[in-house]
């Protein structure tokens, strides 16, 4: 697995499990919808300024979106 497919994987899973949609997480992001979607499914390669937003919103740390 790559680490874009590892990536998105994590998002998705932690999203879940917070009992999150996509457009919740994008609103808690400030970023788009479409573009959480094109994370979780491995075809965006966000910066590291993302990856932080997206643990914040995730409550989470970056290194834990990578794992």
């Amino acid at each position: 697995m790559d680490v874009r497919s590892r990536l998105g994987a994590n998002v998705k899973r932690l999203r879940e499990q917070l009992g999150l949609s996509q457009e919740q997480l994008a609103f808690d992001a400030d970023m788009h919808r479409t573009y959480i979607s094109g994370i979780e499914r491995g075809v965006r390669n966000p910066t590291v300024t993302v990856l932080e937003r997206l643990a914040i919103a995730l409550k989470t740390k970056s290194a834990n979106l990578l794992i």
